[in-house]
């Protein structure tokens, strides 16, 4: 079945609205799909083929093209990931009469182990901090906040005054897929944000930016760049020569409560992983811990 450029837009934009409204994915993950199928359509362009007309081996040979421009392979499982849904959708929807991805295969990405930083290490980034900057106690309070809550800096950056529940230990946390959960708060962020609060009080803030927790000195929300930044300097000024972003500390939260002892599950719950597969991998980093112990300490380690 041959399809022109017109048919071919209307169906994008139909899978755009059924990826937004009935998958409900983020803006962040409509937008990275969007760029993956420029891909897959141009490379079926230079093979003359439509969409709707491709088989598993152009899809596998688009795979292999992929590996051929040095896309790695953590990227590449990404974007097939995207291929599959496409096709998903088009079977779904009569554009196709089989899915052409069924058997379509990702590569295999060997296990990392996300680097992780102790207690101590994370107050080393909090006496990084200049507190006599306008913006030093801010910092303190989303360092605080992203360590004892486990947040996406997504979630960081979106979060609202108006779902902080303080009293009650609890903040209100809008996930991936819009999903919001209930996550505890330390007493020691409680008190980080209380006295960012008071610096927040006599702000003058933008009109419609009032109900953000974090905001920059112009009045508006923060941005997930403007906290990768941040963190990387205090992470070099602390002297931490860990390859670190936000997301580091959430790695952190996670281990720190595995290695107390917390239920794998709770954490599941905390950190808002869909699946506890996605959660098990700080099974591993518990378990490379202990060998390095076990190797430490065992009386037979020399024998």
């Amino acid at each position: 079945m041959k399809n022109d450029s017109k048919s071919n837009n209307d169906m994008v934009r139909r899978y755009l609205r059924y990826i937004k409204l009935q998958r409900n994915l983020t803006q962040n993950t409509q937008e990275a799909y969007m760029l993956d199928l420029q891909k897959l359509f141009g490379f079926l362009h230079s093979c003359g083929l439509e969409p709707a007309d491709a088989g598993i081996e152009d899809l596998r040979n688009f795979a292999a093209s992929l590996h051929d421009i040095g896309i790695n392979a953590r990227s590449q499982c990404r974007i097939l990931s995207g291929v599959r849904s496409f096709y998903r959708f088009l079977y779904l929807e009569g554009y196709v009469s089989a899915d052409p991805s069924e058997l379509l295969e990702s590569p295999r990405i060997g296990e990392h182990l996300p680097e992780v930083l102790s207690t101590e290490e994370v107050n080393m980034l909090e006496q990084a901090i200049d507190l006599s900057k306008w913006e030093g106690q801010r910092n303190k309070a989303i360092i605080e906040t992203l360590f004892c809550c486990g947040l996406r800096v997504s979630e960081l950056v979106t979060l609202k005054m108006s779902n902080l529940f303080l009293e009650e230990r609890f903040i209100r946390v809008e996930g991936k897929g819009r999903k919001e959960r209930l996550v505890p708060i330390s007493p020691s962020a409680i008190k980080e944000l209380k006295y960012w609060f008071r610096d927040r009080n006599m702000m003058t803030i933008k009109e419609g930016e009032d109900d953000y927790v974090f905001l920059n000195r112009r009045g508006a929300h923060l941005t997930r760049t403007m906290i990768l930044i941040m963190i990387k300097r205090l992470a070099a000024e602390a002297g931490i020569k860990k390859t670190i972003s936000p997301h580091t500390l959430r790695h952190s939260f996670a281990t720190a409560l595995l290695e107390g002892g917390a239920d794998l599950r709770a954490i599941q719950i905390m950190l808002g992983h869909e699946h506890i597969g996605t959660t098990e991998i700080y099974t591993h980093i518990d378990i490379h811990t202990l060998r390095e112990e076990v190797l430490m300490y065992h009386p037979r380690r020399d024998k």
